[in-house]
């Protein structure tokens, strides 16, 4: 009867895990829809930008730069990571903070490099391990593109500044339900398309191509960083709602195996049970 009663509880904790996996993947559902319409509003619009800015940069003349344009030696690298605040969402997290142990003891290991961690699960993960300019975990609470400025802007007048040579994005490329793609995006400096010559600008630049260049490039840089955002917050929900559903599905496996010993259990003690009671008529009878 005890082994009875432990197969009992375990079989009405797992239905309570099933329960509740389910209600998670209905939410991350929900939320997904909206983040996925988000994001594929916004980012036709972002990388076309981008793309027109890349190749403007490559157009203009040796007299009038941008301070987001200049490369320097990769001294003083900021790496960007993306996470999320809560988890529960496979290897959503843990894939960006083993891309950054890897970008920095691979690729700038003679560079002072420092981190910019975006999300509480990056913080859990990283905030140990390197140096940490400052987190913000408050942006996924009410994500705006006015509030993504307000985290970008200060990493726009440092690089102005000089204070770094470089700086990188690492986040999730939401691609579909299933397909999150990690993603590690060149921020800063500008760089021109690849295997582009060089060609003569035939636009006329109004009021002037100076007063364009000091206008577009800090906004395409504020949108490609608002897009980064929305990716991995929809790449997030998708991640979550996968993960509970495999859960849901190991729950229902494990519950149909539980009430299969369960009723063998149970046949087993009725049988036990059965023999006793004609073993002891037999034996009065005798």
């Amino acid at each position: 009867m005890s082994n009875l009663k432990e197969i009992r509880s375990r079989i009405s904790s797992v239905d309570s895990t099933k329960k509740i996996t389910r209600a998670m993947k209905m939410v991350a559902s929900a939320k997904l829809k909206k983040a996925q319409n988000q994001i594929i509003a916004v980012r036709p619009y972002a990388e076309k930008l981008s793309e027109l800015v890349r190749e403007f940069g490559s157009n203009l003349d040796t007299d009038i730069k941008s301070p987001y344009t200049q490369r320097r030696n990769e001294e003083r690298v900021l790496l960007v990571p993306i996470t999320s605040n809560r988890g529960l969402c496979g290897a959503f997290n843990t894939n960006v903070a083993k891309r950054v142990r890897k970008l920095i003891k691979e690729e700038y290991p003679n560079s002072q490099t420092q981190v910019l961690i975006i999300g509480k699960k990056g913080q859990e993960l990283l905030s140990k391990e390197f140096k940490v300019l400052g987190f913000h975990a408050e942006i996924f609470d009410e994500l705006s593109y006015s509030n993504s400025v307000k985290i970008i802007q200060p990493v726009l007048d440092d690089f102005k500044d000089e204070k770094f040579d470089k700086v990188v994005l690492l986040y999730n490329r939401f691609k579909n339900v299933a397909t999150q793609i990690l993603q590690v995006e060149h921020f800063l400096p500008i760089l021109p398309p690849a295997n582009v010559q060089k060609q003569t600008p035939h636009f006329i630049y109004e009021p002037s191509i100076k007063n364009v260049v000091q206008e577009i490039l800090p906004k395409a840089l504020k949108i490609q960083f608002y897009k980064s955002l929305r990716d991995s917050l929809a790449a997030e929900h998708a991640a979550r709602m996968t993960a509970m559903h495999i859960a849901t599905e190991n729950a229902t496996e494990i519950l149909d195996q539980l009430k299969l010993t369960y009723n063998k259990a149970r046949q087993a003690a009725i049988t036990g049970e059965i023999l006793e009671i004609v073993s002891g008529a037999e034996a009065l009878k005798n």
